[in-house]
């Protein structure tokens, strides 16, 4: 099972989370550079942050430190990725899913599948999320609309999406190809959006040659 890959273009990110049933007061905006000053143009607060990164990996890349040793709280909302190419709807809803204390969804496809799968083991899930017929057709949609061609699903991507969220006073990083979410430690409301970005860094540094790189921010306005 393979879908679309979703180009990271917050006008089509958008597009896809409004027709889910995400109020308008919520935005995806492009973070333009990971210093402090291009990073206080973000509006605040910035509820969630999007990587996508090159997902191609050599033997002489350093990995990520994944805090393995840090706690993770049972209360995030986590999906494993079991279909191709739904990375990119899997970080909007780790996103959204992980901020509801802040964002109230309408009714629509997101809410109902939330509500369907809060009971759920990550796993089931990520399965729960390949027969949403609802999410499945509208990503469909909005997968056509980027600026660049859509390649066929069948096609291999090199391009991966991961999503940051804070919780409890940590920043956590939700990955659905990995075992688990990744705590990379304290944040805080004033500070996730920095914090994040430094977590960011760490990805851009082990592979330095490399210019694709993106950032999107979720924020409320």
């Amino acid at each position: 099972m393979a879908w679309l890959p979703l180009e990271s273009n917050p006008d089509v990110m958008n597009k896809y989370l409004y027709n889910l049933g995400v109020p308008d007061k919520y935005q995806m905006v492009d973070v333009y550079g990971l210093d402090n000053e291009l990073l206080g143009a973000i509006p605040r607060p910035v509820l969630a942050v999007m990587l996508l990164f090159p997902s191609r990996k050599t033997q002489d890349q350093p990995e990520i430190d994944e805090a393995g040793d840090k706690e993770v709280s049972e209360s995030l909302f986590y999906i494993k990725q079991i279909v191709n190419n739904a990375c990119g709807t899997i970080a909007l809803l780790h996103s959204v899913a992980n901020n509801l204390d802040k964002i109230q969804l309408e009714e629509g496809h997101l809410k109902t599948f939330i509500e369907k799968a809060k009971p759920l083991n990550p796993m089931e899930r990520g399965e729960l999320l390949g027969k949403a017929e609802g999410i499945i057709n509208i990503h469909k949609e909005v997968a056509m609309e980027g600026q660049t061609e859509a390649p066929e699903p069948t096609e291999p991507v090199h391009y991966h999406f991961v999503a940051f969220v804070q919780q409890g006073g940590f920043i956590y990083e939700l990955d659905g190809r990995k075992p688990s979410p990744i705590n990379h430690g304290c944040t805080s409301d004033d500070t996730f959006l920095e914090d994040a970005a430094r977590v960011c860094k760490q990805y851009m540094d082990r592979d330095p040659d490399e210019l694709h790189f993106t950032v999107v921010a979720l924020t409320a306005t």
